[in-house]
């Protein structure tokens, strides 16, 4: 008797747990973003939250939670209960910060449920438009000359800009010099005046700048060329490999331990987003590439994009902060 009330207790259980799942989601959903309000990284979680809650139909609130390069937002995550009622919209310093940020303190891989890669950003290397430099090959010959002074300018240490430039200096064997900024705003007003030579600077505020040929672009970091710059070749038809893999990505994840039922349903709503919702127009306009990764597929990606740039911050030789 006693092995049937227990199985008999088992079984009610796991039946609750299973329409629990099913019913999911029954109150509203927190998407915490790691940066400041009006950002790139929140105007799309934002479009994405609103997809989100008209699919599941629960609000899916965004909190912008922004400081110490994201670790806090990162943190308050990972510790979550693992319900699927907090997430987390985040992008590269997901896998970079544990690399470079002193007490990091978490894995970027055990301790969340990957949901989805939401998107991918390009960039492209520019320069002023009163730059001596007409190609990349002019910049890199010029980088081994002591007296030109090559830098390249960031949004900040452990960035996407700051990495790509890095992977650059490192492949062409060349000095460089990195100035970080707070913001890319900052960083580009320097390289149009030319105190900064050169930057990786993300699609979402190029077709500004080049419609005022305030800046000139040098190569660009996809696989193919962009049939809205025909005349700016790859980085890759230079000779430069691995630069569509710095591109700067968003994705969403839950607290480890979430149950893949809801993993999955908030997967299949992302998926949804991109594909007929504001995320698809948001994407449309900034030139960002929409993913939409099965949660398999995300955790594999962020498996690998961490040993890439454990490999490439070794390489350069840049130290934890």
């Amino acid at each position: 008797m006693k092995r049937l009330a227990s199985f008999a207790a088992a079984l009610l259980l796991s039946t609750h747990a299973a329409f629990a799942q099913a019913a999911y989601p029954e109150k509203p959903i927190r998407m915490l973003v790691p940066y400041s309000a009006g950002g790139p990284t929140d105007i799309v979680a934002r479009a994405l939250a609103d997809d989100m809650g008209k699919t599941l139909g629960q609000s899916v609130i965004v909190e912008n939670i922004p400081g110490a390069t994201g670790l806090i937002a990162t943190r308050m995550v990972a510790r979550a209960n693992p319900d699927g009622y907090t997430l987390l919209y985040t992008s590269l310093n997901h896998t970079v910060n544990p690399l470079l940020m002193k007490g990091a303190d978490y894995d970027p891989v055990k301790d969340f449920a990957p949901v989805t890669q939401v998107s991918s950003s390009p960039a492209m290397l520019i320069v002023g438009s009163n730059s001596p430099y007409r190609t990349l090959q002019d910049l890199v010959t010029a980088s081994k000359n002591e007296a030109s002074k090559i830098s390249f300018g960031s949004a900040g240490y452990g960035g996407s800009a700051h990495l790509a430039g890095e992977m650059l200096r490192k492949q062409a064997n060349a000095s460089m010099l990195h100035v970080p900024f707070k913001g890319n705003g900052p960083a580009v007003v320097d390289v149009m005046s030319g105190e900064v030579t050169f930057m990786f600077y993300p699609y979402s505020g190029l077709p500004e700048l080049m419609s005022g040929k305030r800046v000139r672009g040098l190569a660009i970091t996809t696989e193919k060329r962009d049939p809205r710059f025909p005349d700016i070749p790859t980085m890759k038809e230079l000779g430069y490999q691995d630069f569509e893999h710095s591109h700067p990505w968003t994705g969403l994840l839950a607290p480890a331990g979430t149950p893949q039922a809801v993993v999955d349903k908030l997967a299949d709503a992302v998926k949804l987003s991109i594909t007929s919702g504001k995320v698809l127009e948001r994407g449309k306009q900034t030139g960002s590439l929409l993913i939409g990764s099965t949660p398999a597929e995300f955790k594999q990606f962020i498996v690998q994009d961490s040993e890439r740039w454990k490999h490439i911050i070794a390489e350069a030789g840049l130290k934890q902060q």
